[in-house]
């Protein structure tokens, strides 16, 4: 019931599910159901061997079905139009079968309109289901995924890696995990930063499909990405909170990819730390704010970093908190190397603000004097 193209299972809320079994009861239509029929011959779509997969209708599908298990409900405000006043609201199935047998015969005979489609190609059947829910609120990653060619797939190999699976923080009900891996693969095929935003991302499906460049080029985009990845989930501890959104994972990304050997293991600590600098930053100049004073204590670059996260997808941005990550953790890592084990937890980034800044000035005089 869940091929490829299709959206994951559980979008709909136990409000929406009920609304259909509440349609469904009051003698609505509702809308059809699209299957792939492959009984009739062999198909190579038919991976799991089975004799229908679900083309369009899974919410509807899992509705109907959790009300006869009973995870589905009628809703307390529901109102049964042929005798509004029976008392149906808050039963399942099993209760209007004992309690309003009538009631549960309705559902039992209710006629499920369901269009059998037969096909062998995979393109064909993601294209209708496209088409079936282009009205309908599918997010960017959901549409992406059913796209023709070869690079879905490839983001759905790699949003199926351990780090989306374990390390992430992020709901991935709705496709985040394909929307964070596609971008990793964009930048891994591009070999730097750039614009990440959904016609790019799009862009990149859509590149695979004219050919405009080798499927080798993609397929080796991928497996560096899931190489990368592995060093990642290393890095990372699970649902970590530094990966509660979408934003930050891309940036950790290339950080992790400039970063080698024993390095790697301080790495989290150091973003730990940089995290607690930025939210204390960030504290000092809402201080600063509410007293109308001049805006001293502040470190800029945190103030910079967080200007340019308030445009996670831009390419700017991203380069951006990228080239600050790095400029820190190099000044970071010698901090460290040169602090006692016990001290470690207390070195201070405001300090390597201090030095750059001291740098920026002994470079700028450097420059001045130069003859």
């Amino acid at each position: 019931m869940s091929p490829s193209y299709q959206r994951r299972g559980g979008i709909w809320t136990k409000s929406d599910q009920s609304f259909l079994i509440d349609s469904i009861l009051n003698g609505f239509d509702i809308p059809k159901i699209y299957m792939a029929d492959f009984t009739f011959a062999d198909s190579p779509l038919n991976k799991g061997k089975t004799q229908y997969a679900m083309i369009d209708g899974k919410q509807r599908f899992e509705a109907i079905f959790g009300f006869f298990d009973g995870t589905v409900l009628l809703d307390r405000t529901f109102v049964y139009r042929e005798n509004p006043e029976r008392s149906l609201s808050g039963l399942g199935y099993k209760d209007l079968k004992s309690l309003h047998p009538d009631v549960a015969e309705k559902f039992d005979n209710f006629n499920l309109s369901v269009m059998s489609v037969i096909t062998k190609d995979e393109d064909e059947i993601s294209e209708l289901f496209v088409r079936l829910n282009r009205s309908k609120s599918l997010t960017g990653a959901e549409v992406r995924n059913a796209m023709p060619g070869p690079v879905p797939a490839l983001i759905r190999d790699i949003a199926e890696h351990r780090f989306f699976t374990f390390n992430v923080r992020f709901d991935i009900s709705r496709g985040a995990d394909l929307n964070a891996a596609a971008k990793l693969l964009l930048t891994e095929f591009r070999g730097e930063l750039v614009n990440v935003k959904k016609p790019d991302l799009d862009g990149l499906v859509e590149e695979a499909i004219r050919v405009e460049a080798p499927i080798s080029d993609f397929e080796g985009a991928q497996r560096r990405t899931l190489m990368l990845l592995d060093q990642m989930a290393e890095v990372f501890v699970a649902r970590d909170p530094l990966l509660r959104s979408q934003g930050p994972p891309i940036v950790y990304y290339w950080l992790v990819r400039h970063v080698h050997g024993e390095d790697l293991g301080i790495v989290r600590p150091f973003l730990v730390q940089f995290e607690d600098a930025r939210q204390q930053n960030r504290s000092e100049l809402r201080r600063n704010i509410r007293q109308d004073t001049q805006l001293f204590g502040l470190v800029r670059d945190l103030v910079e970093f967080d200007n340019f996260s308030r445009n996670t997808n831009d390419e700017a941005s991203l380069q951006g908190r990228l080239c600050i990550l790095l400029r820190w953790f190099t000044y970071w890592r010698l901090e460290w190397e040169r602090t006692s084990h016990e001290e470690r937890s207390d070195i201070r980034l405001t300090s390597i603000d201090e030095r750059l800044n001291r740098e920026n000035r002994e470079n700028a005089a450097k420059q001045s004097n130069f003859p």
